[in-house]
């Protein structure tokens, strides 16, 4: 669809709430209205995601938390990430022909557990001031009464019906009647109302055990999928440690393994010295060196990143100043850097959802979930409502590889949520979905900050660029690139040897990112939200 925008910041003394859906925007701020805290919010927000944009997200998928504490200034970790089965292994692939992990359909769908409702129940243990069912509340009466279809939705369910087709509980919820909805009419899933109730008055039991449980398992096994009783009943969201690192005045804190998030550390890294603030603003060189620090980065990530309970990650080599000095030497700054010398393997394609978060007292939410592709495995799990991820797609076959599929590993994983902070304060909540762009997309958000001195929503209003494929036949080191770029600036990308996808001024492939900075002299928190998305950043 046609975008077209120039909108404000948007400003909120108290609390500020961006994500990818104004509805689902405005659930978080009535829960902080109601005294609710900023995680309340957040598991508002992502469970009327969950209902209202089933293309990027679910209760069937993954979620990954940063949440920064205000009394103690403590940031801390959250992994929601899925744990294959214990049958998921390589040897069960390779004995029935697969090559790869399929990308839709009920192995990829039951192959890793949900993992974003225990990482929910878990946050509120720790953070929650109101009652769990009440955080639940607008999303249960979407899904019961109806919630609209936006035009992005009903395109993305016309994009995917070929997927969603064979489901016939998928379909009953997405096409009524083998007929994509209209933009504007509303659709219901009076099962996934039900869930969620079930979450609310029962918390984790609720949808890992009880009737909910019974039956992702029974659909499983009727189906010849992975996940028993006995994996859903094991899934637990951990705690761990967030990365740190610095760039300028900032220090930037970003999820760690299975996530991706130290390429953004290390991507800085080898940004940092190159002095990009003394550079033009949009020139050939914001994007040529951003690239190429991109790539660097990728090569690392597709080489070492895995579970660290099950792989040795060298993180602390991988973040470190001195090791992007030596990997700087790699670029170039007159031509293109060839995939081959830096190979990385990934892929563009991937739908997520973000979600960022400040209440009154200052504490945040950074919450990344998501589906991982559009519609997930395009299954809905029997009579619960719930549309299952296919994260496991992102699994390695090969034995050698530390991503290789084992019983109770998480797959690598492209999400990702950071917060930033300049003056020992808060300063920053920022995320985006777009699978392998997620980092490029931090990186841009944050250089536009720091270097270049735009406000939140013009660093995300920003054109944008993404390197990479996002299909099979493109080139790996294909730079898709919006057309706001100047000319000259385009041009010059050309001769230096980069092959050019010319995207329209806006695209929706370029990824939704939204974010909050706090103005720290009076407080004053202020939204962006990414205008290729239905979102909005409300305040109050």
């Amino acid at each position: 669809m046609q975008i077209k925008t120039g909108r404000p910041v948007t400003m909120g003394p108290k609390g500020m709430v961006p994500s990818p859906h104004s509805l689902a925007s405005a659930a978080g701020v009535d829960v902080l209205r109601a005294g609710g805290s900023a995680v309340d919010a957040a598991i508002a927000t992502s469970a009327a995601l969950s209902v209202m944009y089933p293309h990027m997200t679910s209760v069937g998928g993954d979620a990954f938390w940063l949440i920064y504490d205000a009394k103690t200034k403590a940031v801390r970790y959250l992994d929601g990430g899925g744990r294959a089965a214990a049958t998921g292994t390589v040897e069960w692939f390779k004995s029935r022909g697969h090559g790869e992990i399929p990308f839709r359909g009920i192995l990829p769908a039951t192959l890793t557990t949900p993992g974003a409702v225990s990482s929910w129940t878990e946050a509120h243990a720790a953070y929650g001031r109101l009652p769990l069912a009440r955080n639940l509340e607008s999303a249960i009466g979407y899904a019961r009464d109806g919630f609209p279809v936006t035009e992005r939705l009903a395109g993305f369910i016309e994009l995917a019906a070929p997927d969603l087709a064979p489901h016939a509980e998928t379909m009953a919820i997405f096409m009524p009647g083998s007929q994509v909805p209209r933009a504007g009419s509303t659709l219901t899933n009076p099962d996934l109302a039900r869930t969620l109730q079930a979450i609310g008055q029962h918390g984790r039991a609720g949808f890992y055990e009880g009737a909910v449980g019974a039956e992702l398992a029974r659909f499983s096994r009727e189906k010849g999928g992975f996940f028993t009783e006995a994996d859903l009943k094991a899934q637990h969201a951990r705690w761990g440690e967030a990365l740190q690192g610095t760039y300028r005045d900032l220090t930037l804190y970003e999820t760690p393994a299975p996530t991706q998030g130290f390429t953004v550390l290390e991507m800085l890294n080898l940004l940092e010295p190159l002095g990009l603030h003394t550079r033009e603003y949009l020139g050939a060189d914001h994007a040529h060196l951003l690239v190429q620090a991109k790539q660097i980065a990728y090569h690392d990530r597709d080489r070492h990143l895995a579970d660290p309970r099950f792989a040795d990650v060298p993180m602390a080599r991988l973040i470190s100043k001195k090791y992007a000095d030596e990997r700087r030497s790699l670029m170039d700054p007159a031509r293109a850097l060839p995939w081959d010398k830096v190979p990385s393997y990934g892929s563009l394609s991937g739908d997520t959802v973000y979600i960022a978060v400040v209440d009154a007292e200052g504490n945040a939410v950074s919450l990344i979930h998501s589906l991982y592709g559009v519609f997930g495995s395009a299954v809905v799990a029997g009579s619960t409502g719930v549309v299952l991820q296919n994260r496991s797609a992102y699994f390695n076959l090969d034995p050698a590889h530390p991503n290789h599929v084992e019983p109770g590993k998480t797959p690598l994983h492209t999400l990702i949520a950071s917060l930033g902070f300049r003056d020992d304060k808060l300063w920053s909540v920022v995320g985006c979905m777009g699978a392998d762009g997620q980092p490029q997309i931090h990186l841009q958000t944050y250089i536009n900050l720091i270097d270049f001195g735009c406000d939140i929503q013009a660093a995300l209003e920003s054109p944008r660029w993404l390197s990479g494929r996002f299909g099979l036949h493109e080139p790996r080191d294909t730079l898709h690139i919006e057309a706001r770029f100047p000319k000259a600036t385009i041009d010059e990308l050309e001769r230096r040897g980069h092959i050019l996808d010319r995207w329209g001024d806006w695209n929706e492939f370029a990824g939704h990112a939204h974010g909050i900075v706090i103005d720290p002299q009076s407080g004053m928190r202020y939204g962006g939200s990414d205008p290729r998305s239905d979102g909005a950043a409300i305040g109050y």
